[in-house]
Parts: structure tokens; sequence; C-alpha cells
């Protein structure tokens, strides 16, 4: 079983609290159609864990087979560098039909984004390494699709339902509120 290889770091972004008891770390692609189905298994995850939970998302574009995936990923990094990542992740999951650039610009407008700094912070591929620090992360530590998903910081290679992961990450003790 691969075991996640960089551990959680400060410039991670997470839901709930960095010390909650289970961590869910997911390698994402904004743009594949498996990682919009987990997005919702993942809300339901979060919604029964509560704060018991952190979730950390981290960038896996497939360019090859999601020619938007890295603009799309920069897009969330473009939006966290004006306090907006969770917002813009669940917007670019609920709207992956909206992954173009006007797309984009039109889901910075609805998070009243400033969209001058957003169209630069685009245009000058800003966040572009960071994203590829993600991808070569996920790379090292054994992720060759997407969603892969680390639970507890060992990767989970069963069903990514909410119910299979709540097992990875409790082993089924303290599955209920």
């Amino acid at each position: 079983m691969s075991r996640l290889r960089r551990p959680l770091g400060p410039d991670d972004r997470i839901q709930g609290p960095r010390d909650a008891p289970v961590i869910l770390v997911e390698y994402g692609d904004y743009q594949c159609p498996y990682c919009g189905a987990a997005y919702g298994e993942v809300k339901q995850l979060q919604a029964r864990l509560g704060s018991r939970l952190g979730f950390v998302f981290r960038d896996f574009p497939l360019t090859q087979a999601h020619p938007q995936a890295l603009q799309a990923a920069e897009a969330a990094s473009a939006a966290d560098a004006q306090g907006c990542f969770w917002e813009m992740h669940d917007l670019l999951f609920e709207h992956q039909d909206m992954l173009e650039r006007p797309g984009l610009l039109e889901l910075a407008k609805l998070l009243a984004l400033d969209l001058d700094r957003f169209r630069a912070d685009l245009d000058s591929h800003r966040f572009e390494e960071r994203v590829h620090r993600d991808f070569m992360d996920g790379v090292r530590s054994g992720v060759n699709g997407t969603p892969t998903f680390f639970a507890n910081g060992h990767r989970h290679d069963g069903a990514f339902d909410a119910a299979s992961l709540l097992e990875a990450l409790t082993g089924g003790v303290g599955a209920s509120r």
C-alpha cells in the first residue's frame, strides 16, 4: 500500500481542523468526471464527520485527457490568492462545463473576485509551479489517476463513495456521530 510522501504542510488547503483525528487527502482534476462524482461523496463524508475530518485537495491535472484541467487548477489557486479557494473549488466541480476561460471568468464574477487580478494571475501562470509541485508529489506517492485518496496517510485503492472512504478513514470506528 502506498503512503503519502508529503505530509500535511502549512501551504496545504484544508477544510476542517489541521489536527482532526482523520485526514483525507485527494489528488484530483477539476475536469475529471470521476472527481466530479467524488466531490459529492466527499461532501457527504464531511457532513457526517464534521470537525473530526480534515480534507485536503491537491492538484493532479491529467492534461493529456483533460485539456482544461491545468487552467482550472490555476484558477482555483488564483481564487485562493483572494481568499476564496474552497468556494472556487466547489464551483469548478459543480460547473465542470465552465472550465474554459470565459466560464472561469464567470465563476470568478460569482465570487466577486477582483477580475483584473484574477485575469493577470491566469495570464502569467503565476500558480503553475504550485500545481506542478502537487502533481509531482502525487507521482512520488504513487498517484497515477484521479481521483486518488489517501486516508490518514495511506493510499485508498477502493471505491470512493462516502461509505468506503469512511471505512478507510475510521476502520469502522467512530463512524456514527
